[in-house]
């Protein structure tokens, strides 16, 4: 799941990036609002993370700004104003949560996971295809029983494919999502990491799940 996160406070927002990605997600970073703005619109982002004080354009307004433009993505907006008026103001402007600075970061990682079930209309932090089983929450992969270990960018492409399970991904759809704004996409990383799953996932598996259609991308599918 790739992230954008927009804090001018370069600290907070190198804390929240670092923690993200300890946790697997692929984070982009904007230090004002032009840049979240221009950031948000040129890329899919599965959740934004949004600070209210912001320079060249204010949290709320990009907030407005992301919604009249019609952008769907989950809004968690952060913020050090913990009025009542505060946080409805933030709501009303399109945001899909608030939590208020200094927070936890182990209740801030939850809010993001309880965001991104939401875009994707899941009440269970389960994953399901055939005999696999992804949990979201302690991200353990387990098929037929028996438990997967992972590196934390399988699991990122794996939960990916799983998601969009029955439908072709592209190589450029994978790497809008599992990587960040920096991947060099003349390379073969992607590859690589498909392959590194199907030794885990499939092999000796009676059933693949991971199907290579050529010239298209790539399929996950019972």
């Amino acid at each position: 799941m790739r992230i954008l996160v927009v804090e001018d406070e370069k600290k907070v927002a190198d804390f929240i990036r670092r923690g993200l990605k300890e946790e697997g997600y692929a984070v982009d970073v904007a230090y004002d609002g032009e840049e979240g703005y221009f950031l948000a619109g040129t890329n899919p982002y599965d959740l934004i993370v949004l600070d209210l004080m912001l320079p060249k354009q204010d949290g709320l307004s990009l907030c407005r700004s992301l919604r009249q433009d019609r952008l769907t993505t989950p809004i968690l907006m952060l913020t050090a104003k913990d009025a009542v008026k505060d946080k409805v103001a933030g709501l009303d402007s399109g945001a899909d949560d608030y939590l208020t600075k200094p927070f936890a970061f182990e209740e801030f990682l939850a809010r993001v996971r309880a965001l991104l079930r939401k875009k994707d209309n899941l009440a269970s932090t389960l994953l399901k295809v055939d005999d696999l089983v992804l949990d979201t929450l302690s991200r353990k992969v387990i098929r037929g029983g028996k438990e997967i270990s992972l590196t934390h960018k399988e699991y990122s492409l794996l939960e990916y494919l799983v998601r969009n399970k029955g439908t072709v991904v592209t190589r450029t759809m994978i790497s809008e999502h599992v990587w960040d704004i920096s991947f060099d996409t003349l390379t073969n990383v992607i590859d690589v990491y498909i392959n590194y799953l199907r030794r885990k996932i499939d092999r000796g598996r009676k059933k693949e799940l991971i199907h290579t259609l050529r010239g298209s991308g790539y399929i996950l599918k019972e």
